[in-house]
């Protein structure tokens, strides 16, 4: 239940509202109790809002905020900058990681975080190969879109990027790799081939611009950004990436994704072996793999899986059931994908 706000800070609070508006600095007031010391109190007061609480030597006589207004107390409160909301599914400049993205070819999936070329030093855009590569059927240079194609990015406006490089995924148990332009974001683990999101058609075709590993360790691929000014190095709700951290098993952790934003969980299974479905009769055997508490679904696929407590990069999501959340161990992306952070 909402508590009953004072008939006289209501009265008070609507007298100078304007004036206190026009105040540099403030960005709103309200009801609420007293702070002294850092204490809260139980003394009724007008809180007034600002972006940023200044020394009063930097302010004009007209914006310093009284202590008190007709007898009612004021306290100051820095709240920062106010902005609507926006959903991860919306187009986003700079984009952040944990934000819709994909080839334009596919449905969509998370821009995971930023890396750097070991050869160049260039910042690029780490993601799943089923998210930018569509699962194979890409060449290099194609056009990587945020948000992602089923977001409602179009092909050239929302174009962020172009595809550098990628992991191959190799498929078995029955399927073929001729690929069919699909975005399956994988829900499938542990030998639970669950098949994922319904398939797109496509007028893409096989590359050889690819890295080939012996087996599928991986679901990988980068991007190159069009230019810097289309990215923002921060991850949402988590920040800026400053290294990496090996698994363990009961390590909290915590990832961003475009679907069901930022989650927590905890690293049950290391060296994993595991089939992913990728719809149809596409089957995938991973090894080495990272499993958590489920953490995710379809469309967080290429979230980068963050130590809980530190920066640190883990691992990078991109397969799942309603049980498990499945992580190939970023050491391993960096390896063949030749990145740092």
């Amino acid at each position: 239940m909402m508590s009953k706000i004072p008939r006289t800070i209501i009265e008070v609070k609507a007298k100078h509202k304007m004036k206190l508006l026009k105040m540099q600095n403030v960005v709103g007031m309200g009801y609420g109790l007293k702070y002294k010391s850092g204490k809260r109190t139980d003394r009724d007061c007008i809180v007034v809002f600002v972006r940023k609480k200044v020394d009063l030597s930097e302010l004009r006589s007209r914006d310093i905020i009284p202590e008190d207004l007709d007898g009612v107390a004021v306290d100051v409160k820095e709240i920062g900058i106010l902005t609507a909301q926006k959903n991860r599914t919306d187009r986003w400049r700079p984009s952040p990681g944990g934000v819709s993205v994909g080839h334009y070819d596919i449905t969509a999936g998370t821009l995971g975080a930023f890396v750097k070329d070991k050869t160049t030093g260039e910042t690029l855009i780490l993601s799943n190969n089923h998210v930018m590569a569509n699962s194979n059927v890409a060449s290099r240079g194609d056009a990587i879109l945020q948000p992602g194609p089923i977001d409602g990015g179009q092909n050239p406006q929302d174009r962020i990027a172009s595809l550098e490089r990628w992991v191959r995924i190799d498929y078995s148990g029955g399927g073929d790799d001729n690929g069919d332009g699909s975005c399956p974001i994988a829900k499938s683990a542990a030998g639970i081939l669950n098949s994922a999101a319904k398939l797109f058609g496509s007028k893409s075709r096989l590359t050889p611009y690819r890295v080939s590993a012996v087996a599928n360790e991986v679901d990988a691929a980068v991007a190159k950004p069009v230019d810097g000014s289309v990215i923002d190095d921060e991850i949402i709700d988590i920040g800026k990436i400053d290294g990496v951290k090996d698994p363990e098993l009961g390590m909290a952790v915590r990832k961003s994704g475009r679907t069901t934003g930022t989650t927590t969980g905890t690293i049950e299974s290391l060296d994993a072996t595991v089939q992913v479905g990728y719809g149809g009769n596409r089957v995938a055997q991973f090894e080495h793999q990272i499993l958590t508490t489920n953490m995710s679904q379809p469309g967080d696929s290429g979230s980068l899986l963050v130590d809980g407590s530190e920066n640190k990069a883990v691992a990078l999501l991109f397969a799942g059931s309603d049980q498990v959340t499945v992580h190939s161990p970023i050491q391993k992306v960096m390896e063949l994908l030749e990145i740092e952070f």
